[in-house]
């Protein structure tokens, strides 16, 4: 086996992954909540893998009530070191047509009141998300579609929408004139969490509908979107094994892996130690390096 354990965080169109070998769920405890569901570890070619459903199996979590800090720690906790995250979008641009997969490079969050950070008062940080996602991963994730046997555009901004209500035609519109060009529901505030949890972070994007923006169409609509994932279910299924196959035998280190070097700037005099206990999948290396 590789050293690289990657954990699959599933969202509507993606439930199982067959080529998993040696399948187990295993229930894995959070001090932050509970997470969606128990976590599917297995193994694909040389590469160990953590297989979370986003919003449990059977989809019983709304968008809004998926406990992403939860998942994340999890995931930590699980031994990740990194997270593809798989998820159902619309589309805002006419480029990026319904069955289309898009490797997000960029978020907007316009997400209302999601617990957005592990650290609070009495441990401060602040970790740098001007390039929110792993190139690295993005990279391989897009080779993987293509070698499935799928369309990929690299490079997309996300915009994170609260639901579960889809746009209004003005909202859809809006986020058009903002630059975002694909929208979704749950791609904030997990992307923030993987880079807090030093976990490098890929999001692929599965195109399901047009939103509600263009003239003359009628309005996105559930039935639609579930025609067209069960269309990129097998696609999306065969991504992730031809991703963890496609890996590197070795993972070498990732600067992302230090996200929080640098990062805390509490005073080690006024740390929560309530909070750091808390901490300890998340940001435990700093407390043992001090």
């Amino acid at each position: 086996m590789s050293d690289w354990t990657i954990g699959i965080l599933g969202g509507s169109g993606l439930y199982a992954i067959e080529a998993l070998q040696e399948k187990q769920w295993i229930e894995v405890g959070s001090p932050w909540g509970k997470p969606s569901d128990k976590i599917l570890c297995g193994k694909i070619g040389h590469v160990r893998v953590r297989f979370l459903p986003r919003h449990g199996r059977g989809h019983p979590i709304i968008p809004g009530r998926v406990d992403a800090r939860s998942n994340i720690d999890a995931l930590k906790r699980a031994g990740c070191t990194d997270i593809l995250a798989i998820s159902a979008v619309g589309s805002l641009s006419e480029d990026l047509p319904p069955g289309r997969f898009v490797c997000v490079d960029q978020f907007i969050d316009n997400t209302k009141g999601r617990p957005s950070s592990f650290f609070d008062s009495g441990f401060v940080a602040h970790v740098s998300m001007g390039d929110p996602v792993c190139e690295r991963l993005s990279k391989h994730a897009a080779k993987a579609v293509e070698k499935a046997g799928g369309q990929v555009t690299i490079g997309a901004t996300y915009l994170a929408m609260e639901g579960p209500q889809f746009s209004t035609r003005a909202e859809s519109r809006l986020y058009r004139h903002w630059g975002a060009e694909v929208i979704g529901m749950t791609g904030m505030p997990e992307a923030k969490l993987a880079r807090e949890a030093e976990l490098p972070y890929a999001m692929l994007a599965m195109v399901t509908d047009w939103d509600s923006w263009r003239d003359g169409e009628t309005a996105v609509d559930v039935s639609d979107i579930i025609e067209q994932m069960g269309k990129n279910a097998d696609l999306a299924a065969a991504t992730v094994e031809k991703f963890c196959k496609g890996l590197p035998k070795k993972r070498t280190p990732s600067p992302i892996d230090r996200a929080l070097d640098d990062s805390v700037i509490t005073a080690p005099d006024k740390h929560d130690r309530e909070l750091m206990a808390k901490l300890d999948a998340v940001a435990g290396r700093l407390f043992r390096a001090g």
